[in-house]
């Protein structure tokens, strides 16, 4: 009984997985606007390219942007809807009150919408946004499928189901197996961290009441605390954090090194050593110097930039990324 049930199970998980890897990315090729709208990828990598030399601190937002993005509904570019008298959307969801960079996808879709009217959806220009923006500040780049329509339906409370900075390992892995990703996507796309920073508010239980007994999280390196401490005070919820302190606007491999010491900002980042191979990857890029990190957060990427995309006839082509048409 108990083998059938193992059996039963694993047709199951099977079945789960091919759903998973028909939805994702489904209907979408490179260069697919090559003829009905030749400039859109050049006009969005001028327009981005342009905003984050005035503003590089913006690369990891937008990134984090993608990503919300694409973990609520698919990549749909759902994450771009403004709330309406009506509906609260994901943009105003707790975990999204923090993005910033909405301007630099506006300004990409007049610029695309001036050359090509209603041709190029935001999902696509927030998936190429994200790219050129990182490597604008000399990371990696990587190729991105287009052909993405844009999702009608955000809804604030959705934004609840991304994963959260004091996630364990067991549920890091679910979420993004729910997501067709695989624990290497995980701990790759995790590598995210070098960039960009965090408000006091997401590790003060860490620092101040781990276990309801004022008591600090003992997973964080003893000698750390007392300098993040020195950073945040227990009430503080506006003083921002260096992901990865001394290189946080530099898309490298220190964020491995970080974790490997027990310095990694969130709990999040520290369960990654709770698993055999997730560890195994975060050793292998802090002795080597990230000798393979780029190249797998390419492949990572690609995987993340095709989670449920709307295709073909579904969604729509908004006129403008705030609004349904």
């Amino acid at each position: 009984m108990a083998t059938k049930n193992h059996i039963t199970l694993a047709l199951q998980l099977v079945v789960v997985a091919l759903v998973i890897s028909i939805a994702n990315g489904k209907g979408l090729k490179l260069r697919f606007y090559k003829k009905t709208c030749p400039r859109a990828e050049a006009i969005v990598k001028s327009i981005t390219a342009s905003k984050i030399s005035l503003a590089p601190s913006l690369a990891a937002p937008l990134l984090r942007m993608h990503f919300h993005d694409c973990f609520v509904r698919g990549c749909d570019g759902s994450v771009l809807l403004n709330s309406t008298k009506n509906n609260q959307a994901e943009k105003d969801g707790p975990p999204n009150l923090s993005l910033r960079g909405f301007q630099i996808i506006d300004a990409a879709k007049t610029a695309v919408e001036a050359a090509c009217p209603g041709v190029v959806s935001c999902a696509d220009i927030l998936a190429l946004v994200a790219r050129d923006a990182i490597q604008q500040i000399k990371g990696p780049a990587w190729p991105v499928p287009l052909g993405r329509r844009d999702g009608r339906v955000s809804i604030a409370s959705e934004s609840r189901t991304l994963p959260p900075p004091n996630a364990n390992i067991t549920q890091l892995k679910s979420l993004f197996a729910s997501k067709g990703l695989n624990a290497k996507d995980l701990v790759v796309l995790s590598g995210g961290h070098t960039v960009g920073t965090s408000h006091c508010s997401t590790i003060a239980s860490r620092l101040y009441n781990f276990t309801g007994k004022g008591d600090t999280d003992p997973s964080l390196d003893s000698d750390y605390v007392p300098f993040l401490k020195s950073k945040c005070k227990p009430n503080d919820r506006t003083t921002l954090l260096e992901m990865d302190p001394g290189s946080f606007r530099s898309f490298d491999d220190d964020y491995y090194t970080m974790v490997l010491k027990r310095r990694g900002l969130f709990q999040s980042d520290a369960a990654l050593l709770d698993d055999k191979k997730t560890s195994a990857y975060v050793k292998l890029q802090a002795q080597s110097h990230g000798a393979t990190f780029f190249s797998d957060f390419k492949d990572s990427m690609v995987k993340m930039g095709q989670i449920g995309v709307l295709t073909g006839k579904a969604g729509e082509i908004r006129k403008v990324c705030t609004l349904v048409n």
